[in-house]
């Protein structure tokens, strides 16, 4: 057989246990060419696919049917497509091969936690979440959460199905952490402020509507029309979203909202700068409200 028709069949993976003998003899002269690339025990990526995160995913399904993808990957393949993944981490029992492509992990996951295909078996966003707090803190909680992925109810389930984990304290602490659903660790900070000073009456990631759009209003006070926005790296880095902002600051102001903004770097050097602006506005808008 000849090895370009055998790889345009079988590309971009291939099974070694699926192969017939004439084929399994063409996969080898293909691999001595550098052709292909074993990712797993029987199985192999044709040249150029290898890094592909969703071919090195879909190997491990075809090396282990019982085996599932965790951590970083299954959060790229599922909410957070922008996350940078080294190793593909998989949750398995028994024996881990050796590969550089991949990290296995002594492991079982609940069934009602994990998202299958033919081709694929991933954790689902709820579990990923819970588990990237070992590695990321709370930004993988918030991601989940601002992309909508799961509710903080399903994180808190994904938790209560897997107990007696290593570094669970600090999962459940993360979670206590996230109850009132920050979206960014800077609003994860602000929301801790608001908390330890005492200061009641707002709502995160409060949605309004101005002018047939609709916006989410980092932390709200609906009760005396205060929208306290919380700009992290995002807002400086991206001049989209720069101008974006100021548009819908421009737009909540006209809608008759006091829009307060403070940034991560205030909220860990000057917290009680924030927490003062914050009272003394919620103060003067009371006495107004009064009058």
């Amino acid at each position: 057989m000849k090895v370009t028709s055998f790889l345009a069949a079988h590309e971009p993976l291939i099974r070694r246990a699926s192969l017939t003998g004439p084929e399994q003899r063409t996969l080898q002269s293909a691999l001595a060419a550098g052709l292909v690339t074993r990712l797993l025990p029987g199985v192999y990526a044709v040249a150029g696919a290898e890094d592909d995160l969703a071919v090195r995913a879909a190997a491990v399904v075809a090396w282990q049917p019982d085996a599932v993808v965790t951590g970083r990957a299954a959060a790229r393949l599922t909410f957070w497509p922008g996350l940078a993944v080294t190793h593909v981490d998989v949750a398995r029992r028994g024996h881990a091969p050796r590969s550089r492509r991949y990290r296995f992990h002594e492991r079982t996951i609940d069934p009602a936690h994990i998202i299958e295909s033919t081709a694929l078996r991933v954790t689902i966003p709820a579990l990923t979440a819970v588990d990237l707090v070992d590695e990321l803190g709370g930004d993988g909680i918030d991601t989940c959460l601002r992309a909508r992925a799961a509710r903080l109810e399903d994180l808190w389930k994904a938790f209560a199905a897997h107990p007696s984990r290593p570094g669970n304290n600090e999962r459940r602490r993360m979670l206590l952490d996230s109850r009132d659903e920050p979206w960014s660790a800077a609003e994860r900070l602000a929301h801790r402020l608001l908390r330890a000073a005492g200061i009641i009456g707002w709502r995160a990631n409060y949605r309004v509507v101005v002018s047939g759009c609709r916006y989410f209003i980092d932390i709200a006070f609906p009760g005396v029309r205060l929208a306290v926005e919380i700009d992290g790296r995002l807002h400086e880095d991206d001049p989209a979203v720069f101008e974006t902002d100021r548009y819908r600051q421009n737009q909540l102001v006209g809608a008759g909202w006091t829009v307060l903004r403070f940034t991560y770097a205030m909220l860990v050097a000057r917290p009680d700068y924030v927490v003062a602006t914050i009272r003394a506005e919620l103060a003067r808008l009371q006495r107004a409200a009064a009058r």
